[in-house]
């Protein structure tokens, strides 16, 4: 998911106020209370986020450098760095994820127009710089969901949920394990079609639902199936 990263900065803003309006309600409870991802609190999902902006941070100065500055310093330090910081107060959780949000801001707002054409290393392999605006969106926009504080993927922007949704059906299609379908939006004619439609069950519901069923962060209640049967079970998102 490509596109100019600037045309999304807006849209990242707005998301990034959304979460943080959201963590500023919480007391201790709450942030010590269960996430949606099996054995993190809220407390780790905060940390994660914070930590995942300092990291596309690295990844933003090594676009516009030059130099090989890794995303994190190793996979032992990202689990670490998230275990140290998930028992924190909502406060500091606050104030960690505020800052670490500014620093990206400030790192994208730093990047002249030639480095989102540079190439850098992710935990997932290679990635443009251009995506790396989006991929904090999605960050931001799905592990909010993973909050279980009241925020679902129904609160998402169409125009995030699309944009998920393509992203994540691109993958599939590149899947050969991934079960053939063809996914609809309600109210709309347009389609997607995941392997070969021949045969393939259609799923039909709002865009945010499709996609948060494609990612594992709904069971599908609200999607209907034509003909009448079970949903796909689509593979493990990233």
């Amino acid at each position: 998911m490509t596109g100019d990263p600037l045309l999304l900065t807006g849209e990242l803003d707005a998301a990034t106020d959304r979460l943080l309006r959201s963590v500023a309600a919480f007391g201790p409870a709450d942030a010590a209370g269960p996430s949606l991802l099996p054995g993190w609190t809220r407390g780790h999902v905060l940390t994660h986020l914070a930590r995942n902006a300092d990291a596309f941070v690295n990844l933003l100065t090594a676009a516009r450098t030059g130099e090989d500055i890794p995303m994190y310093a190793s996979p032992q330090a990202r689990t670490a760095d998230i275990e140290a910081g998930a028992g924190r107060s909502p406060a500091e959780l606050l104030d960690d994820l505020r800052a670490g949000s500014a620093r990206f801001a400030a790192a994208v707002e730093a990047m002249p127009v030639e480095a989102w054409a540079a190439t850098v290393q992710t935990r997932r392999g290679p990635w443009p710089a251009a995506t790396l605006v989006w991929g904090r969106l999605r960050e931001v926009e799905v592990h909010h969901v993973d909050l279980a504080a009241g925020y679902r993927p129904a609160d998402w922007p169409d125009a995030f949920a699309q944009r998920l949704l393509h992203e994540v059906t691109t993958g599939l299609a590149a899947d050969p394990g991934a079960p053939a379908m063809v996914l609809r939006f309600d109210g709309v004619r347009h389609e997607i079609v995941v392997g070969d439609p021949e045969g393939a069950p259609t799923v039909t519901g709002p865009a945010p639902e499709l996609a948060a069923w494609l990612i594992g962060r709904s069971a599908g209640e609200v999607l209907t199936v034509t003909p009448d049967g079970p949903l796909p079970t689509p593979p493990e998102w990233i």
